[in-house]
Formats: structure tokens, C-alpha cells, sequence
């Protein structure tokens, strides 16, 4: 059947189809802005702050379809930049003692939603078979130290806390600050050459799952007790994206579920492709954290 128009029929065909394309067009947008993308900061060479990070960020674009941008930063800086909106997220915060200055400096700012990984550590930490167990005895080994204690970046808490312990134990030994990857690196040499050397480090590390290691005793408690890791955001991320909100709230995992990531990029993967094998390997949890 053909169907005519008069002109005035046209004109009136023509003007509802552009309304209702412009209709179309401008949901688009909205949809598309709907979309956010979710600005995550986290600390290059920590390893747990890498694996934990890309998980994230692997579970938040492939199940909540949202963009996300992984920025690396120093951790003071990363806290700075959560506070001030410039960065929406970070699963590295580590409390409450390598990054308290870090809290009460901007504990008005953020919102702490709770722990993606408990039961982790900082301290000294040195191969088994060095002969020192206790860093009130380091003075007496520190010779087959080099009279030195390698650390990571300065500024980092756990450094820090070493200041502070080689004031308190009244250690002749020097802090050289590094990298994270830098002081692994001086481990697996000393290591391989059986000779002694002591480390700032933490748990969870995946060069606890390659060599056999133990943390030197603190009695008088410098570096504290258990802490934990958690997930900090700036309180405008629960307008901005609530869906993600609420699966952070929920991300947590275990010791040897994190160490599979860690190892997984230690020997080779990429993070964000060890990130993503883990969750196609652990969909049970993963829909857990999203329920």
C-alpha cells in the first residue's frame, strides 16, 4: 500500500522524526555520562597494591561496565590526591600505623569503607638462615649487613618506622632508600649468594611465597601489630558511582588468593591479565563481591 503526504504532512513527519532522533541522541549522552570513568590510585612496586588494584579494576570494567584509570603515585601523594577529589579511589591504604600521618592528615576528607586484605604486616624482614632474630641484637651482626638496612621509597611508612627503630634500638646502621622493586632485586641477589641482608618489607609480598624469610622480632613494638589494607575513596564516589561503592565494601580476600596474582605478575604476566585469570578461574567469589 502507498501511503502519500500533503506538504503540511511532511513538514509535521519531518519535525517529529528529527524531534525524536534529537530525543535519541540526547539519551545517548546521558547514558554515556552515566558511565563514569573511576580514577584509581595505587603505589607502583608494591606488589599487593598492584594485584589488589588491577582485580579492581578488571571487575569494574568487565561486570559494572565503567572505564577506569589506574594512576601511580607515591602513597602520600595518593592519599593527597583521594582527599582532594583528584583521584576517586585507593585499595592501599594500610592501617592503622604505616599510613596514620597519612589518616590524620586528611580523615575529613575521605571515607574509609573497610579492609580489602587483614592480617598484614611491615617490619624488617631478613633471610632464615641470617644469624640475627631480633633487631635489639642487629648492632652485634651488623657487619655482615654492610652496616646498612635496604629500604624502599622514602617517605613510605614503613621507612618511617625504621627512622624511628633505628633511633629507639639505637642501631649504627644506615637507611638506604630505594624502590620497591629495587630492594627485591638486592634480596634475590644476597639471597642467591647466601650473604645477610635486612629489608624493609611487608605481607603480603609474593617474595614470601619465592624465599624463605622471617621478620626480625621488634620487642618494644615500633612497626606495631597486625594491620590491615583498605579501601579508601573520596566521599564524592558514592554519587558519582554508587555500584562501585558497593562492591568495594565487599572486596576482600585471602593470603593465598592475592599471592596467585602476585606470583602470577612476579614471573611474567602482565597485572592486568593475571587480574583477569583470576576472576575467569574464581567467578563464585567474584559474584559474591558483586551481590
Amino acid at each position: 500500500m502507498t501511503v502519500s503526504f500533503t506538504p503540511r504532512k511532511r513538514r509535521e513527519f519531518l519535525t517529529q522524526t528529527l524531534s525524536l532522533s534529537a530525543l535519541a541522541m540526547s539519551g545517548g549522552a546521558a547514558f554515556a555520562q552515566a558511565k563514569p570513568t573511576i580514577k584509581i590510585g595505587f603505589v607502583d612496586g608494591w606488589s599487593d597494591s598492584v594485584a589488589t588494584t588491577n582485580l579492581a579494576a578488571a571487575i569494574i570494567r568487565s561486570k559494572l561496565g565503567m572505564n577506569v584509570e589506574l594512576v601511580p603515585l607515591a602513597a602520600g601523594i595518593m592519599w593527597q590526591g583521594v582527599a582532594r577529589g583528584d583521584i576517586d579511589a585507593t585499595l592501599s591504604a594500610w592501617l592503622p600505623v604505616t599510613h596514620e600521618a597519612y589518616l590524620a592528615n586528611f580523615k575529613d576528607k575521605v571515607q574509609i569503607l573497610g579492609a580489602n586484605y587483614p592480617g598484614a604486616k611491615i617490619g624488617l624482614i631478613v633471610p632464615e638462615y641470617v644469624k640475627a632474630t631480633s633487631l635489639a641484637d642487629l648492632n652485634s651482626h651488623r657487619a655482615d649487613f654492610d652496616n646498612r638496612i635496604v629500604g624502599i621509597d622514602a617517605g613510605a611508612g614503613v621507612m618511617k618506622k625504621t627512622e624511628e627503630a633505628i633511633k629507639a634500638y639505637g642501631l649504627e646502621m644506615r637507611l638506604q632508600p630505594s624502590s620497591g622493586p629495587a630492594m627485591a632485586a638486592e634480596l634475590d641477589r644476597a639471597y642467591r649468594a647466601n650473604k645477610s641482608i635486612a629489608v624493609t618489607g611487608w605481607i603480603p609480598h609474593w617474595m614470601f611465597a619465592k624465599y624463605k624469610l622471617r621478620f626480625l622480632a621488634d620487642p618494644k613494638n615500633i612497626y606495631g601489630a597486625e594491620e590491615h589494607v583498605d579501601s579508601v575513596i573520596n566521599p564524592g564516589l558514592n554519587t558519582k558511582a554508587p555500584t562501585v561503592v558497593a562492591f568495594l565494601k565487599k572486596l576482600s580476600w585471602k593470603p593465598e588468593e592475592i599471592g596467585a596474582v602476585m606470583l602470577a605478575v612476579e614471573g611474567g604476566a602482565k597485572p592486568d591479565a593475571a587480574a583477569e585469570k583470576w576472576i575467569a578461574d574464581n567467578p563464585a567469589r567474584v559474584a559474591g563481591w558483586l551481590a
